[in-house]
């Protein structure tokens, strides 16, 4: 029955980041993936609002499952994120491929620091 909780999320995060991902790539005359740093940056603030709340025992593991892996999971995008920084390479567009990554890291990781800190002020 767990399955469900997984599919149920990922019906809603995958359009969520396709869509996502158009509406602010459309906005930015760039080469730059803004679409795809926003997802994975907003899907790591929602896990870690998630992990603090689960750890804070405001939430249970049917709500992890169903946000964190399903929700979370479709909505993130390691394979897009790689692929669009091997295509800056390719295209030379180095400079903007090394911040790609330095910058999906960092935001993605302070991201996951933040929300659990919240969570964690929210529900101790």
């Amino acid at each position: 029955m767990n399955w469900l909780l997984v599919v149920a999320g990922a019906v809603v995060g995958a359009p969520l980041r396709y869509l996502t991902d158009r509406a602010v790539q459309a906005g930015h005359d760039s080469v730059f993936p803004w679409g795809t740093f926003a997802v994975n940056v907003t899907g790591c603030l929602v896990l870690g609002l998630l992990t603090g709340a689960v750890s804070a025992g405001a939430a249970g593991s049917q709500l992890q499952l169903l946000v964190g892996t399903g929700l979370c999971g479709a909505l993130t995008t390691y394979s897009t994120f790689s692929y669009e920084t091997l295509r800056l390479t390719e295209t030379g567009a180095g400079l903007y491929a090394a911040v790609n990554v330095v910058g999906s890291v960092t935001a993605g990781l302070g991201a996951a620091f933040a929300g659990a800190a919240v969570a964690r002020a929210l529900w101790a």
